[in-house]
């Protein structure tokens, strides 16, 4: 998931640097939804950046907002029949609906370029699930988040290793994994694992491939992906979920959408109807199909995860 470096960039040792958070499925029609992206719309025009901006009124007129996507199941991908999906999309679906935005366009991107595309005005929101911090707070400003989120390994079946924190994984000397950009990178390091000896693959997939393949003692990610991506390995679990520690102490990650800084009144919007959907239990509804359960339903803010 997110991590707590602003720019999401990294020098680990990496399997394959390219991306963060690869497409699982639907390669080919993402890449076409990208070329559309790019082509059949112009960039939006800068908002004046006065009295919290004017981009929702701009959008009410076009009747189209780009959402930027990282290509991840389940917050924001292409399905294998080219349709836009994740639990992000399907949201601003139902939020900008209410908003009087009818349409909903994907712009997909590799994670570590959302922030950097959303403010050079190449989509008008991130829609991936991204996670909120103070570093990524001082870039973009967030809505308050739509789920919460705690980490879980990936190990082989049995837990041979007994390996249910980061304080294990370095007690225990075990090979570790975790993806391009993920937040558990510096988690394991604030735990002290050394940097250089992590292993970074793309996602969750190529992840368990490294456990069931002996590469790796365990592979770090979220609860909701780890628990999701063994189901079907006989190899292979998940352990129970936990908050990773940070300055000592329990850390909980909320996802939320990212807008640029002079958008408040959008961001502002957004949140009134994020509440009511809260407060009625739709929000429940549309995350459930992708994996999330009650557990990760939040009432987290934007300001509180990002320091304020």
């Amino acid at each position: 998931m997110a991590p707590p470096l602003g720019n999401d960039v990294h020098t680990f040792r990496s399997e394959h640097r390219p991306a963060r958070r690869s497409v699982l499925g639907g390669l080919g029609a993402l890449a076409a939804l990208g070329a559309l992206g790019a082509t059949g719309c112009t960039r939006v025009a800068a908002a004046s950046g006065k009295n919290g901006g004017d981009l929702l009124e701009r959008l009410r007129a076009q009747g189209v907002v780009r959402l930027g996507i990282a290509g991840e199941i389940p917050f924001g991908y292409i399905d294998k029949d080219g349709h836009l999906t994740g639990e992000a999309p399907e949201l601003a679906k139902v939020i900008f609906k209410r908003l009087g935005v009818d349409r909903v366009q994907p712009v997909p991107t590799e994670f570590g370029s959302l922030i950097p595309g959303l403010n050079s005005q190449q989509f008008d929101v991130v829609a991936a699930g991204m996670y909120v911090n103070p570093e990524r707070c001082q870039q973009v400003i967030f809505a308050d988040p739509d789920y919460q989120m705690l980490d879980s390994f990936i190990v082989r079946k049995g837990n041979p290793l007994g390996l249910h924190s980061y304080k294990d994984v370095v007690a225990k000397k075990a090979k570790f994994a975790t993806g391009t950009g993920y937040a558990e990178i510096q988690y394991a390091v604030e735990a002290g694992y050394k940097e250089g000896d992590i292993l970074i693959v793309p996602d969750q997939v190529a992840g368990l491939n490294a456990v069931e393949a002996g590469r790796v003692d365990v592979f770090a990610g979220t609860a909701l992906t780890t628990r999701e991506v063994v189901k079907k390995s006989s190899k292979a679990e998940a352990t129970a979920p936990f908050a990773p520690l940070v300055k000592g102490k329990p850390h909980v990650d909320g996802g939320a959408f990212a807008f640029r800084s002079a958008e408040t009144n959008l961001r502002d919007a957004f949140n009134v109807e994020l509440r009511k959907l809260k407060k009625s239990g739709e929000l429940f509804r549309i995350l459930r199909p992708f994996g999330f359960t009650r557990a990760e339903m939040t009432g987290l803010t934007a300001k509180e995860l990002c320091g304020g």
